[in-house]
């Protein structure tokens, strides 16, 4: 029982410290437009390189631009595309999954069978041949990232409605002459939405990871659009003289990521959610 409590306290601090840096983050890319010191696109030639120092925190970069501004705005469209993504995958999953795994019939069967299709592609190549189509930019990676993404939530949406559709305050509630949308709207949402937000902190890290890898690869964010996956790209040329035009958006990357990681585990053994592959 004391390890118990002490397993539990445990997480209980863990999910504490991961929420106050994730808030931390976010009021930080809410407010880059007013605290962050610099212009992040304007270039000035002669301030090109420069160390850091009491004007430039953490230096400039080859155009002459503040590294610390551009981390600042860096984070807010990173962390705004993720949620964002998140958001939009959520809601077209909730509306998918619950349809199917209420309905059932033929209707789950398709539905399911599309979602099997799509899942059996891993994400980043489906992700290149959608941005391959659409062309390279921000909303195209938006569109595809959130059209890939939906499957996942539509699955688990889809297998707790088949779970919870035959308990019986379903039945209860079907007995005493309640609509459909009133039982999925007031019974069968509210019960498996928590859990599927639990796992939304894991899949954040995710999509970070999947913006910058676009960005990096020249498919996602252009420039001169701050954003961390495309300050590294452009910092690979002066991998050798200047690598921490590279390292500072590594580390903000590898730290969030981290940060959602963390939470997402906590969150999961502490509410007893079980993770999907």
């Amino acid at each position: 029982m004391i390890a118990r409590l002490r397993t539990v306290l445990r997480g209980q601090k863990v999910i504490a410290i991961c929420t106050v840096i994730l808030l931390v983050f976010a009021i930080v890319t809410l407010l880059a437009p007013w605290i962050s010191p610099h212009d992040p696109i304007k270039v000035n030639l002669a301030l090109k390189l420069q160390p850091p120092s009491a004007e430039y925190w953490l230096g400039t970069d080859h155009l002459g631009r503040d590294n610390f501004s551009r981390l600042l705005h860096g984070a807010r469209i990173s962390l705004g595309l993720a949620f964002l993504i998140f958001i939009a995958s959520l809601g077209i999953g909730l509306v998918v999954g619950t349809v199917a795994g209420y309905r059932g019939g033929w209707l789950d069967a398709c539905l399911m069978r599309f979602c099997e299709a799509v899942m059996t592609i891993p994400n980043l190549v489906l992700v290149l041949g959608m941005v391959g189509i659409f062309g390279p930019g921000l909303m195209q990676v938006v569109l595809a990232l959130m059209l890939v993404q939906w499957v996942y939530y539509a699955r688990m949406f889809r297998s707790m409605v088949v779970s919870l559709k035959e308990r019986h305050f379903i039945t209860a509630a079907r007995i005493s002459g309640s609509s459909e949308w009133k039982i999925i709207r007031r019974h069968i949402i509210p019960n498996v939405l928590p859990p599927i937000l639990v796992m939304g902190t894991l899949e954040m890290g995710w999509a970070i990871m999947d913006i910058s890898a676009l960005s990096f690869l020249g498919l996602g964010i252009q420039p001169p659009t701050p954003e961390w996956g495309a300050m590294i790209h452009e910092g690979k040329a002066f991998i050798r003289s200047h690598p921490e035009l590279m390292l500072y958006p590594g580390l903000m990357i590898l730290f969030v990521v981290i940060t959602f990681n963390v939470l997402g585990e906590a969150l999961s053994e502490r509410f007893g959610v079980k993770r999907r592959m």
